[in-house]
């Protein structure tokens, strides 16, 4: 896979490269018009020709769809975390973690609202929390405590070695007072003050 990579990057970089090299020449008026007319009369009075430059265009078109397919397969792969069972391979959704990250801390006092963003390579699971916390705490024993029940969590439902690396980003501070007036707002519900108007049969 490396070496398709790399043999890909290269055939690109080679194309942007004599493109762009021609696009200067005609720009400054380095070949003159006559010229390029002259070549454009030979490539098309010439079959042989023509016929290279047709399977050329093929095989261009063919090694992008190509590329694109595995650019596809990679990010799909990126998007899943897959292990073997004796019956068959398993995937697990990485959405699917995030929202079980989400449910296994919302019991924790100290923490107002979590996001998470879970990462799989081949180097392991990273799993990114954007975190709002409360302000009457302890925010190194509070950011711990997350990621010792995030790692675990993790590590007991997937059941798999894969090293998992958690990180904790506190994104906003907010007082106890806050909550509780989104809480009033949300307990709020609008007071009818209409008529009910009943039909005569």
């Amino acid at each position: 896979m490396r070496f398709i990579s790399g043999l890909t990057l290269f055939f690109y970089t080679l194309v942007f490269f004599l493109l762009g090299g021609l696009f200067i020449i005609i720009s400054l008026n380095i070949i003159p018009q006559s010229s390029i007319e002259e070549i454009l009369g030979t490539i098309y009075a010439t079959t042989n020709i023509r016929l290279i430059l047709g399977i050329t265009g093929i095989l261009f078109i063919f090694i992008s769809l190509m590329v694109i397919q595995i650019a596809m397969g990679k990010i799909q792969r990126e998007k899943t975390i897959a292990f073997e069972n004796p019956d068959g391979q398993v995937t697990i959704s990485l959405t699917a973690i995030e929202d079980f990250i989400k449910r296994s801390l919302k019991q924790i006092p100290e923490v107002k609202e979590l996001r998470p963003n879970v990462r799989a390579t081949k180097k392991g699971i990273t799993i990114i929390n954007k975190v709002i916390l409360f302000s009457d705490i302890n925010i190194p024993e509070t950011t711990e405590k997350i990621q010792h029940i995030v790692k675990t969590r993790v590590q007991d439902m997937l059941g798999v070695e894969e090293p998992i690396n958690i990180r904790v980003h506190v994104v906003k501070i907010v007082h106890k007072e806050e909550q509780s007036k989104d809480l009033k707002k949300q307990e709020k519900s609008p007071q009818f003050r209409g008529s009910i108007e009943y039909s005569s049969d």
